[in-house]
């Protein structure tokens, strides 16, 4: 039987025997947020996941919830928050990292980078400052260019919602020497990007950047790492464009996955709104997003996961129990 189907009853396909059935020494939970990443309808002429060979991505409509590669689970998560329109990127990455309905607070959607409304909610309620408040180590694993050092601090607070999550923790940000000596991953991992600016940094190839990330998350509790190429894929509505960063995307987390340890670390990649799988449309989508589970909590957040909202407390609570 299907996951979903059949009397009213969601039953789980995936094994099991992924719950905690002995103490775990150190409980490690990874969040890979990827911009504009929907649960679209199974047609090749506008939904480029289907073109990811490591079947990772291959999520659709008509079949989820499901499992998919290194017995983990794909879910679906509402986006629009109860407020009328196309959910949009800093209220919806503000409810991933507060557990706030920020749309709601805000009195509609926002695009682009948070509001003083917004910035407001991050300071207080950032996941990253309420697990370093707990006493756990959390990081942001992204590096940024020299040009951002060279801000006023208060310029920083005006950026991306990830950028003010991480101010309002006080933790450090990674630089492109960091990336260079393998401790951190540009929002482009391949690096090209970077190299087309005139940058003197290594080019990754998706594997490579996805053993930094698995490898790297050995040092800490918590990681969050940011990819937004897929978002401007979807506004591109060039297919090929987008088959390029979903085949891509998918070799990344391939290798990421043979690389951490899946019996000790919990692992969530979801997104804030719907975009790359309907390249039919310039915008956001309607659609809920596509939200990637692996660990020995699989069985328990599926439970708990519904909405963007969900996502800070069923993470916060994964340390209470650790």
């Amino acid at each position: 039987m299907a996951p979903g189907s059949g009397g009213g009853q969601t039953l789980w396909l995936f094994n099991k025997s992924s719950e905690i059935i002995r103490p775990i020494k150190k409980m490690r939970v990874l969040f890979i947020f990827i911009d504009g990443l929907g649960i679209g309808e199974r047609n090749p002429s506008y939904n480029p996941c289907g073109e990811d060979k490591t079947g990772i991505l291959c999520n659709f409509s008509d079949e989820c919830p499901r499992e998919i590669p290194f017995q983990g689970v794909c879910i679906p998560l509402e986006a629009a928050l109860g407020i009328p329109d196309l959910p949009q990127s800093a209220t919806g990455q503000t409810a991933l990292l507060t557990g706030v309905n920020a749309a709601k607070l805000n009195g509609k959607h926002r695009n682009g980078f948070p509001n003083k409304v917004l910035r407001e909610v991050l300071k207080e309620k950032s996941l990253l400052r309420q697990l370093k408040e707990a006493g756990r180590k959390p990081i942001f694993m992204n590096a940024y260019r020299p040009i951002f050092f060279k801000l006023d601090d208060r310029f920083k607070w005006l950026l991306s919602t990830t950028t003010v999550a991480n101010l309002a923790a006080g933790l450090p940000f990674f630089t492109l020497e960091d990336i260079a000596a393998g401790r951190s991953i540009y929002q482009d991992f391949t690096n090209k990007d970077l190299i087309r600016r005139g940058f003197q940094i290594p080019e990754f190839t998706p594997e490579k950047a996805g053993e930094i990330l698995g490898g790297q998350s050995r040092n800490y509790d918590f990681v969050l790492y940011e990819y937004f190429k897929t978002d401007r894929a979807g506004h591109s509505q060039d297919y090929e464009t987008a088959k390029v960063e979903i085949q891509k995307l998918g070799r990344f987390l391939e290798r990421f996955l043979l690389t951490v340890d899946l019996s000790e670390t919990q692992i969530i990649l979801t997104s804030d709104h719907g975009n790359i799988e309907d390249l039919r449309v310039k915008t956001h989508t309607l659609n809920p997003v596509m939200t990637l589970l692996w660990g020995p909590l699989t069985n328990t957040w599926v439970e708990r996961l519904h909405s963007l909202t969900d996502v800070t407390p069923t993470i916060l609570s994964a340390f209470e129990k650790a």
